[in-house]
């Protein structure tokens, strides 16, 4: 596809519905409706998010994330989504915008029947897992505020339960780190990413400045099990709470002699896309971490939190560099976790919505129909 053809695509997704001001600009209008015509109409456009700092991981550094933000209507309501794309995840801006391009909503006359909706989403190709997350969010926003209710009300959860959120703080120079501890000192855990060679020097940095607890995630990082069960019992003794992805991916027999001897909780990321995968993940891992970017949203990941309880496993909410839209989607979850990982919103300097916060370190969920966000 050249530029011209993706900018053309990407403008209105072929479907041509007029978006929020705040958030879109020269849509044009669809034709006025007649009594029972309503019919879901979708509409999406890319936006990069920009970070605040750099964000260094094992495998690779960035300064912004792609980004796509969509709108859902039916009638007079309108749901947000978002599809957020770190390199690893494989999807673009372009991709997404030519998935959604191929998305015939308008046969849908009820937003209700969510299984059929989604089913048919799925069904038009495969992967393209963000892509889908931006629909199924947007039409639980959606559903949430035809019914007038938040989904965490939806799923009859309790708000009050809602956990603490990690601050992350990447890999960087000295200077750099002291400088998110500052800003991270209203959080009351804090996420270590790591698997690079100063693993133990950026905790060390850590603890000169703060004994809160730490999570770490190591990004695939530690080819070798003994040096990653090394790690793992040091990290025990500096207040470590458990250890997301020690190992890459594919390396499930060494996973599985880790899992054995670590005396940390170890849990699957990157090992972990969709639900037939917590089954993979039992026996491998003591818990999941779900990503509504890889699980294809919020239906899909509500179904692996109750997998994964069923099955005795932890279970962790996180999220990418996103706007309020996704991660207050994905917060909504929060009072059935035993962990979040809810921060992408603060690491980004141009944020579209106000949606979940962070009271004293803990999620404080919105009480908003939908997934409770409102354009700024």
């Amino acid at each position: 596809m050249d530029r011209r053809d993706f900018i053309r695509t990407s403008a209105l997704g072929t479907l041509g519905l007029s978006l929020a001001p705040s958030l879109f600009t020269g849509c044009s209008t669809p034709a006025p409706r007649t009594a029972g015509s309503d019919r879901l109409e979708l509409s999406f456009k890319p936006y990069d998010l920009k970070l605040k700092h750099a964000f260094n991981l094992a495998k690779n550094s960035r300064t912004h994330t792609p980004d796509v933000q969509v709108q859902l209507r039916y009638g007079d309501y309108i749901g947000y989504g978002e599809a957020s794309m770190p390199p690893y995840l494989g999807e673009t801006q372009e991709s997404v915008c030519r998935f959604l391009g191929q998305l015939d909503l308008s046969q849908f006359t009820d937003p209700f029947r969510l299984e059929e909706i989604l089913d048919y989403i799925d069904s038009v190709a495969p992967d393209n897992r963000a892509a889908k997350a931006s629909v199924d969010i947007a039409l639980h926003d959606l559903l949430g505020k035809i019914m007038g209710q938040p989904w965490y009300r939806i799923w009859g959860l309790s708000p009050e339960k809602a956990p603490a959120t990690s601050f992350t703080i990447g890999i960087d120079t000295e200077e750099v780190v002291r400088q998110k501890l500052k800003e991270a000192a209203p959080y009351r855990i804090l996420k270590i990413k790591m698997g690079l060679d100063n693993d133990k020097e950026l905790v060390r940095i850590i603890r000169s400045e703060t004994d809160r607890p730490i999570c770490v995630d190591a990004n695939q990082g530690w080819s070798s099990k003994e040096y990653a069960l090394e790690m793992i019992e040091w990290l025990k003794e500096q207040n470590c709470l458990f250890v997301e992805q020690p190992m890459p991916k594919e390396m499930v027999d060494e996973q599985a002699w880790l899992h054995e001897r670590a005396s940390l909780p170890l849990i699957a990321d990157e090992f972990l896309q969709r639900l037939p995968d917590v089954r993979r993940a039992y026996g491998l891992y003591d818990g999941i971490n779900i990503k509504l970017m890889k699980s294809t949203g919020m239906h899909e990941a509500y179904q692996m939190a109750i997998l994964a309880r069923a099955l005795d496993m932890k279970v962790m909410v996180g999220c990418m560099t996103e706007t309020s839209c996704a991660v207050s989607a994905a917060a909504q979850l929060s009072p059935m976790v035993d962990w979040a990982d809810l921060d992408g919103n603060l690491l980004i300097a141009n944020d579209l919505f106000d949606g979940m916060k962070i009271v004293d370190g803990k999620i404080l969920l919105p009480d908003r129909p939908g997934i409770g966000v409102v354009p700024l």
